[in-house]
């Protein structure tokens, strides 16, 4: 296989030529903690392998891989290429975000979200740069006020699956003059996503994206970016990358190129082709799906449904996680919960297995 061609563009692959791509053994339930990659990446990553072994691997390489990368997550998400930087992880791009907020900025943050969406606030209000606000998903909306600054959540949540209700916060933001940072990491890949309805966007796609870890991306409005500082800019942010190697003379991208951070290049290896293939697929028709199998494992465990890919419940012993561990099946802990997650490649016999474990 030529591991180098870039897969087929056209956004109507269904669900199941999609679950064709990946050799994932029955029972795992836990794509919201790491994904797998498809064959596609296992190919291109054991190709970059062998050909650095042989001292026959040029940088440009990567550099190729990357902008492949960017140009289709850009689809993914409904948004310009040249909105879309790179980087690592999440909290870099969001300490990047806190660092830019004026001194003085309030933050609106919410209760039990993940801690690379939170933390880096935190940071500038030990400082002294910022106030911090936390409060609970369901209340997200209804607590920006005229002195809310930004509002950064995950578009689902990490802990519980919960599912935070966009069109609420993005209006009542608009209203108040507030900017909206939103994470997408447990959304993109099981769930079409509008990264342009935001003034900024973070995702890591190594969960539901499938992709290797250390591959991350951040969406940007043209008028949010005029008030970011690029505090990590190195060479990979210069408008000629290969010609900012060296100081002292800078001349960052105009586009989001000018947030990006050095990539950790065989990663990008693997995410061009498993973005590529993301950005083809039919993603209503894989919510469809996975959020199918979530509701009906919701509905014979007796717990509520939170209308995404995860299902979680009260596991304060860790009994349940123990269980569904014991019989092979892959979960996570998290919060006191226990966790599963269904993606493209689970069917129905995935909730028999896990309702057969917790028996």
């Amino acid at each position: 296989m030529k591991t180098d061609s870039p897969a087929p563009t056209a956004a109507s692959m269904s669900r199941e030529a999609l679950a064709g791509h990946f050799d994932v053994r029955p029972g795992y339930l836990s794509a919201c903690v790491i994904g797998v990659p498809p064959r596609e990446a296992v190919a291109a990553l054991g190709a970059d392998l062998a050909a650095w072994a042989e001292g026959h691997r040029e940088p440009g390489v990567y550099g190729a891989a990357v902008e492949r990368a960017r140009e289709a997550f850009a689809r993914l998400v409904s948004v310009p290429t040249d909105q879309v930087a790179i980087g690592s992880q999440v909290s870099v791009s969001t300490s990047m975000v806190a660092s830019s907020l004026p001194a003085g900025s309030e933050v609106l943050v919410v209760e039990g979200d993940f801690s690379s969406m939170v933390f880096p606030f935190l940071v500038q209000e030990q400082l002294g740069r910022l106030s911090v606000r936390c409060v609970p998903l369901e209340e997200l909306a209804a607590s920006i006020r005229p002195s809310t600054t930004l509002v950064s959540f995950s578009l689902v949540q990490s802990a519980t699956g919960a599912l935070a209700d966009a069109d609420a916060i993005i209006a009542a933001a608009a209203r108040h003059g507030a900017a909206t940072l939103c994470d997408t990491t447990q959304a993109a890949g099981w769930m079409p996503v509008d990264a342009s309805r935001f003034d900024a966007t973070i995702c890591h796609a190594y969960k539901w994206l499938c992709s290797p870890r250390g591959a991350s991306f951040m969406t940007i409005t043209p008028a949010f970016a005029e008030r970011l500082v690029p505090v990590d800019a190195g060479w990979y942010a210069g408008d000629d990358v290969w010609g900012s190697c060296y100081g002292p003379g800078m001349l960052l991208a105009e586009s989001a190129r000018r947030f990006d951070v050095s990539p950790a290049w065989p990663a990008w290896i693997g995410t061009a082709p498993t973005i590529e293939l993301f950005a083809s697929a039919d993603l209503e028709a894989v919510r469809s799906h996975c959020v199918g199998l979530a509701d009906e494992l919701c509905r014979r465990l007796e717990v509520e449904s939170t209308g995404t890919a995860i299902v979680t419940w009260p596991d304060a012993d860790g009994s349940g996680f123990a269980a569904l561990s014991a019989a092979g099946i892959a979960a996570s802990a998290r919060a006191g919960r226990a966790r599963v997650a269904f993606h493209v490649w689970n069917e129905p016999a995935d909730v028999d297995r896990a309702l057969a474990a917790l028996a």
